[in-house]
């Protein structure tokens, strides 16, 4: 797939939704201070956060309940969030207050781009992709992030032996995914099996729960760069 195609054909549609008060003043007060802006410059990792710790990256975060329980129970770890829904970025910013965490930092624009553009080799610690749009519809495949050539910038961006974890409750998607990453060259799974149990570190939001209660399946897939 060309590069040209690669932007044209975009994982995600803009559907912004409400805005609570409280998403809007967050907007308003805190994004000058955890968020970055849009531009064309390489990111300097050396300078975003106050510690030069290893950083996790998260595409995708939704209302950004998950990464904000993560920031806190691992403050030994810096975390870069990119979301393009704007009541998602407000209300990780409110809980980024909230919890008074030092250790996020927030993006709003195009998961892909940013990779490609600003988003230096070799930096990220760990890549987290949970529960992407899955779009079910065979005619709209072509639409998911998870694809080879994705892969293989992931690759370039982590370190070593860095980590690339996705999680999804379509069981469609998740075999999707694993034969894309068995085909993917630079990565290796970190278990015997395509799928990991959830690990500790990802927190089990109140939505998996209520599925996993009703008996709805979620795959973990965890990848290490080799």
């Amino acid at each position: 797939m060309s590069e040209t195609i690669q932007r044209r054909i975009r994982s995600f549609v803009m559907r912004q939704g409400r805005i609570t008060s409280a998403q809007h003043d967050a907007l308003e007060r805190l994004w000058p201070h955890y968020g970055i802006e849009r531009g064309d410059s390489v990111l300097d990792m050396n300078t975003l956060f106050p510690t030069q710790n290893p950083i996790t990256l998260e595409v995708g975060f939704g209302n950004g309940s998950s990464l904000a329980t993560m920031a806190s129970e691992y403050p030994e770890r810096n975390f870069i969030g990119i979301e393009v829904h704007r009541p998602g970025v407000g209300n990780l910013l409110r809980l980024i207050e909230e919890h008074q965490l030092s250790n996020v930092r927030v993006m709003d624009d195009d998961a892909v781009e940013i990779l490609k553009h600003r988003v230096p080799n070799g930096c990220i610690d760990r890549f987290q992709l949970f529960f992407p749009d899955p779009w079910h519809k065979k005619k709209h495949r072509k639409r998911r992030i998870v694809q080879l050539e994705f892969t293989t910038l992931i690759a370039q961006k982590l370190v070593m032996e860095g980590i690339f974890h996705m999680a999804t409750d379509w069981k469609d998607y998740a075999r999707h995914m694993e034969k894309v990453m068995e085909a993917a060259p630079d990565f290796t799974s970190i278990s015997d099996t395509p799928f990991s149990p959830r690990p500790d570190y990802r927190p089990l939001t109140k939505f998996e729960d209520r599925g996993l209660k009703l008996g709805h399946g979620v795959w973990d897939l965890i990848y290490k760069k080799v």
